[in-house]
């Protein structure tokens, strides 16, 4: 079995935590480019912890511009076996209220400026994405927010948006219309990247508004979100803890395969791939590509 490391890709105050130990921040070095942010290493209980601040401490790279596939690749270079995402989200449901989490099942990708994939031209790849968060640890992540106290629906649809402008009203009932529950600008192509790098992914979303549809609240406010994230900081603290003391030492095998979605998705032939290519792909695909 392959010893769990459990990683985290947040906002930058997640790493706050009295309880983690050896607490110490690395430079990973990526042929993707730079990540957001050195990756901070630690411990919980025994458990290798790595966090990594998505729009980099101080919250300086948009949406747009974070290189998502350094991020993976780092956090893959590090170790990490599972990777939860926590983010701030709009509401597109009116049970789901600003403070209230949720644990997403699924993803619509409305995305259209960043890089998606680490494979292309010179070893061409297509992985699942049918079933886009590992169950497994979602069970994880809802026994643990149950023994936090936190409020949290298990399931729903994440519609991922460009931004980094907040939608306009036809968006967010187009949406609403589609049965998406929350709307952010983050997971993806987060999630598809985890996964072409065989990283079990779930994402948590921290409901900070209602976006615009809801004619009973005002229109999304910057200064609003940042108070509603200010007070599920405490929250966000209390689940990465009590996942990390339940999470088991060694990784389980994914249901949905996240572990193993490279063993059937390299469709180049090995005398047809690029080496230069191949040469980047080391870290998140060298399981196959040395067997």
């Amino acid at each position: 079995m392959v010893k769990s490391v459990l990683g985290f890709v947040g906002g930058s105050g997640l790493y706050d935590i009295p309880a983690l130990k050896n607490v110490h921040w690395e430079k990973v070095a990526s042929p993707w480019g730079e990540p957001s942010d050195e990756v901070l290493f630690a411990e919980l209980d025994g458990l290798p912890i790595r966090f990594l601040p998505r729009h980099g401490r101080g919250h300086k790279v948009p949406p747009s511009a974070i290189n998502y596939r350094a991020n993976i690749d780092c956090l893959k270079r590090a170790g990490v076996t599972d990777l939860v995402s926590i983010s701030a989200c709009g509401s597109l449901r009116e049970d789901l209220a600003p403070g209230h989490f949720v644990l997403v099942d699924q993803f619509i990708d409305r995305t259209f400026a960043r890089e998606k994939s680490f494979f292309g031209p010179g070893c061409v790849a297509h992985v699942s994405m049918a079933d886009p968060v590992s169950p497994a640890l979602v069970d994880l992540i809802s026994e643990a927010a149950t023994q936090s106290g936190i409020a949290h629906t298990r399931g729903g649809t994440y519609l991922v948006m460009e931004g980094p402008q907040f939608s306009t009203r036809a968006e967010s009932n187009l949406y609403r219309s589609w049965g998406c529950a929350v709307i952010g600008m983050t997971n993806m192509p987060e999630a598809k990247l985890a996964r072409e790098a065989e990283i079990s992914y779930a994402t948590v979303a921290m409901v900070t508004d209602y976006d615009c549809w809801h004619h009973e609240h005002t229109d999304v406010d910057v200064a609003e979100i940042i108070r509603v994230l200010h007070a599920n900081v405490e929250k966000a603290h209390a689940l990465v803890a009590t996942l990390a003391r339940n999470f088991p030492k060694e990784h389980p095998r994914c249901p949905v395969g996240s572990d193993r979605a490279l063993d059937v998705a390299i469709i180049t032939p090995p005398e047809a791939r690029d080496p230069a290519l191949l040469a980047k792909l080391d870290a998140v695909a060298g399981r196959v590509l040395k067997s």
